[in-house]
């Protein structure tokens, strides 16, 4: 049987997580193991909510059915969530990696950032001469930062010049607080420092950008360099110095370390990789690249790659419009998964979507919650397609992390990505063997897009349900529950405009009033009076059974007749007048007693041009009939 690792991660440095993955995945070829990587993207700007939303995915899996567990620390700088999935692997008794932070008693793998770094510092002190250092640090509880940073004081001091750092700004791993002290230091005319040393490739980019906006070049009025030596810093102009911590043998590293714990090697065990420093044209090393050619290089990728954004991108307009023209979520998931089988090129042969049960059900009623600090014991199948087919059931347990997942033929890596609103789980995704999709963020769009017009459907579905439903409440009669007045005024717009386009409208309008309802409340109290206002109704609608009827307030009603009503309208009226009482007033009234007035008036298109007429002609027969009841009365 395959052996499963656990990877859990972000996404945001996705082009060193796929050389770690891929130093993994060629370490363990002559091994059977499937990798399970539960990716996200929170950012440290996110609200507690959408951190929760996004990190919930890191509860999908149970440890316990794992063999081992890896965290890419590069990655995953929350230290809360990196000691909660150390306690569970070591719950789970399996061994439990730690990629470029460190825990007492847990096992690491790592580079040693610390002599590269003093290399680097070696290299602007000797061959370049800088003096003045301003430090552009990650976060406070950055292993891999706070190292760099060490070494850098270490070798000043180890040189006496400590004093050549002149600053070191903690940015949060965010590009725009870059700019914002860039700018501020080129706005306020303050002096450049020598040299700008950077946590990681994305940090010296922006820095890089940002002064060339004051009128700066790099290397000729300032030296920047990076972390991690990653593709983009190497075409970027100018190509940035940066240290190569060689992520592709850290992850076959990990493999090695894995292995000698599972054959009993004691916990805390480590693995160290040496890094290197790459002098670059930032540094003004011009002499150390080729940088030129791979520039040329990827702008023949571009061609490629832009028409790839365009498909992808129309891709997702489809499947945006396509959600927001659902009008049930029974419609919903048909679309989705129709679209999904007819087109899903860009997810892969081997691709799933399941969402959380009660999704669905919490469209229609408010009162169902939805999960946010778990997934649930089933799922929902809304797509999914593999090797061995489509997987038919529309529940499986969510336990199996994989619809129709099977531990056997070559490895592969699976990678779990959450579906969510703030910290409400609405489902996740299920990707194979899609590492470029990682490094390009492919993975994170469509994670966000899928996500936000979910919600957007949830959302306006719910508001249209809540809207009809208020609608119906404003448009039924509180007490006998047939439409009211307002409803009746829609009614006589509907019909006038049918009046006003010459359909052949064929119609007529009949008027209530209910005898002595003021004679029984006087004497009887109002809520006979109700009892007998619904005795009168439950009438009314019993014979007139296809047509509307409409409470006008008060003791009138109005029934609009059309079809087959209409046609036996004469037949229909003699009926109800076999069935209501004769007019009395002498108390007390009979227990059976329902006294109404009717008038009835059908639509003449040869002289009627507003409903409004045929109303007034209605409630003159019906004041008609009241009166000469009246008169017969007993």
């Amino acid at each position: 049987m395959k052996k499963r690792i656990a990877l859990f991660t972000t996404g945001w440095c996705g082009e060193i997580l796929c050389q770690f993955i891929s130093g993994i995945k060629d370490a363990l070829k002559d091994n059977e193991a499937d990798i399970f990587m539960f990716l996200c993207y929170p950012t440290y700007i996110d609200t507690v909510a959408i951190k929760q939303g996004q990190m919930n995915i890191f509860n999908l899996p149970d440890l316990h059915d794992f063999d081992g567990v890896v965290l890419f620390g590069s990655g995953l700088d929350f230290r809360d969530r990196v000691d909660e999935l150390i306690q569970r692997g070591n719950d789970a008794g399996i061994p439990v990696i730690l990629q470029g932070t460190r825990r007492d008693g847990v096992s690491y793998v790592g580079s040693d950032n610390y002599q590269a770094t003093k290399d680097m510092c070696e290299h602007l002190k000797k061959k370049h001469g800088v003096n003045n250092i301003l430090f552009f640090a990650g976060t406070k509880d950055s292993h891999d930062s706070e190292q760099r940073l060490g070494a850098v004081r270490d070798y000043l001091k180890e040189n006496d010049c400590e004093d050549d750092l002149k600053e070191v700004f903690y940015t949060n791993w965010e590009n725009a607080a870059v700019t914002r002290r860039v700018t501020a230091m080129c706005t306020a005319g303050e002096k450049l420092p020598d040299a700008f040393i950077c946590a990681n490739d994305g940090l010296a980019m922006e820095t890089c950008v940002t002064l060339s906006k004051f009128g700066y070049n790099v290397p000729e009025d300032v030296i920047v360099t990076g972390y991690d030596h990653i593709d983009d810093s190497k075409v970027f102009y100018p190509s940035i110095a940066s240290i190569d911590q060689c992520f592709n043998e850290m992850g076959a590293a990990a493999v090695k370390l894995w292995k000698e714990l599972m054959d009993g090697a004691p916990k805390g065990c480590s693995e160290v990789i040496s890094c290197r420093y790459v002098p670059g044209d930032s540094c003004g090393c011009f002499e150390y690249r080729n940088s030129d050619m791979l520039r040329r290089q990827k702008g023949r990728e571009n061609f490629s790659n832009r028409a790839k954004n365009t498909y992808f991108n129309r891709k997702l307009d489809i499947m945006d419009s396509t959600i927001l023209s659902c009008l049930t979520y029974q419609d919903f998931k048909e679309k989705l998964g129709q679209l999904l089988a007819l087109d899903h090129t860009h997810e892969g042969e081997d691709f799933h979507v399941v969402l959380e049960p009660n999704y669905g059900l919490s469209i229609y009623d408010p009162n169902i919650k939805l999960n946010t600090d778990r997934y649930s014991k089933n799922m929902e199948v809304i797509y999914s397609s593999a090797d061995e087919g489509s997987y038919d059931a529309d529940l499986f347990g969510s336990a199996e992390l994989i619809p129709g997942y099977k531990d056997d033929g070559k490895n592969h890596l699976y990678v779990f990505v959450p579906l969510h609103e703030a910290d409400l789980a609405y489902g996740y995704l299920i990707f194979r063997d899609c590492l470029d999709n990682i490094e390009n963020r492919f993975l994170n769009v469509y994670q966000n897009r899928l996500s936000s017009v979910m919600d957007k459907f949830r959302h306006a579905l719910t508001l249209d349900l809540v809207n009809k439903r208020l609608l119906d409440l404003m448009k039924r009669d509180a007490l006998t529950k047939v439409n009211n007045r307002m409803a009746f005024d829609d009614k006589e717009k509907h019909l006038q405009s049918m009046i006003n386009t010459e359909l052949d409208v064929r119609f007529a309008i009949a008027m209530f009033d209910v005898n002595n309802l003021k004679l029984i409340n006087d004497s009887e109290g109002h809520e006979a009076g109700d009892a007998y206002l619904l005795k009168a109704c439950r009438l009314i609608c019993s014979v007139f059974k296809h047509s509307p009827v409409y409470r006008m307030g008060g003791d009138e009603f109005v029934v609009v007749m059309t079809g087959d009503d209409y046609e036996n309208r004469q037949a229909l009226r003699e009926h109800f007048e076999s069935m209501i009482s004769p007019y009395s007033d002498v108390l007390p009234l009979p227990e059976d007693y329902v006294s109404v007035a009717c008038g009835i008036s059908e639509y003449d298109p040869s002289k009627d041009a507003y409903v409004s007429e045929i109303i007034n002609r209605a409630d003159e027969l019906m004041y008609a009939d009241k009166a000469h009841k009246k008169n017969k009365k007993i």
